[in-house]
């Protein structure tokens, strides 16, 4: 996983995954914590603060505490280059 700090968006992760590249927000919706200083395993993110999941494919919480989930932007990766479309 990767935090991504790019002026003018709101933090953002990129996570590879079997060779698949995914762009979500960098927060988790229960309590704002950095979700790239949790756990990856597999397709979800572990919250560093209270362990509540997501599913970096599809922003889906999985797991209480995270109800609401996390924004996922489609991105394209052309070498070691990450393009997100962003609105």
């Amino acid at each position: 996983m990767l935090r991504l700090d790019i002026p003018g968006l709101p933090p953002l992760a990129a996570f590879n995954v079997e060779d698949e590249v995914y762009c979500t927000s960098n927060l988790c919706t229960h309590n704002f914590a950095l979700l790239t200083d949790g756990f990856l395993d597999g397709d979800e993110i572990e919250c560093p603060l209270h362990g509540g999941c997501f599913s970096v494919r599809t922003g889906a919480a999985l797991n209480f505490p995270c109800e609401t989930p996390i924004r996922t932007y489609p991105v394209t990766a052309i070498g070691e280059d990450l393009y997100i479309e962003v609105e």
